[in-house]
């Protein structure tokens, strides 16, 4: 309470206002200082336009308007200080205003994580985590062991199952070649190896005796 409220029992002091309320009043000042400024301007302007015109006829009235004209520059200097203070102030309410949010926001996540651990014990969540490891190692054994049969054909032999096979395949490229058109006019292959018989020795003979006549010819 001021001096003067203490003095004449005035009412108790009023609450600070909130930094919002204090950035929007802040705001209409500098448009209400925005406005003062472009009035100065004008009025400068009109005082030049004024002491040019009297300045050969009535030196008098061009000296008093370049004066008022002064007066306006210097209310007009004034005014760009203050603008400058008002935003450094407002620019600062504004850091403390968004600086005021956030640490409310972190302190309700704060106190809503502290409800949501209230209930939780880290011993008991380790506990919780080693029981579905082992329930989890317990379910994989038991799935191993339901997909491994049991006596259905272990002990067969490969190599008699390979043989098989060959069979198969074979079997399946007989059927593909009778599919094939006119395979069934070819010649059965023979199972034994056919011998084949000498050629007759007419020729030789004959190319003999021509041997033998050239040599006589030649004698």
């Amino acid at each position: 309470m001021s001096f003067f409220g203490k003095l004449f029992g005035g009412s108790k002091e009023k609450a600070a206002p909130t930094t919002g309320e204090a950035i929007q009043k802040l705001r209409e000042t500098e448009d209400m200082l925005f406005k003062k400024q472009d009035f100065l301007e004008k009025k400068i302007q009109q005082e030049i336009v004024t002491a040019k015109a009297n300045a050969s006829k009535n030196k008098r009235a061009a000296i008093q308007a370049l004066k008022r004209k002064k007066r306006y520059e210097k209310q007009l200097t004034q005014i760009d200080g203050t603008l400058t203070t008002i935003e450094m102030q407002r620019e600062a309410l504004e850091g403390a205003n968004t600086n005021t949010a956030v640490l409310t926001t972190m302190a309700n996540a704060a106190e809503a994580m502290k409800h949501a651990h209230k209930f939780m014990d880290v011993d008991q969540v380790h506990d919780m985590m080693d029981d579905i490891a082992e329930q989890q190692d317990l379910s994989n054994e038991i799935s191993n062991a339901i997909s491994n049969p049991v006596g259905f054909g272990d002990d067969m032999d490969e190599d008699e199952l390979e043989k098989e096979l060959e069979d198969l395949e074979q079997e399946d490229l007989e059927n593909k070649l009778i599919e094939v058109p006119g395979a069934k006019d070819l010649p059965a292959v023979p199972e034994e190896p056919v011998a084949v018989k000498p050629k007759p020795q007419a020729k030789k003979a004959e190319d003999d005796d021509d041997m033998k006549e050239l040599e006589a010819w030649a004698s």
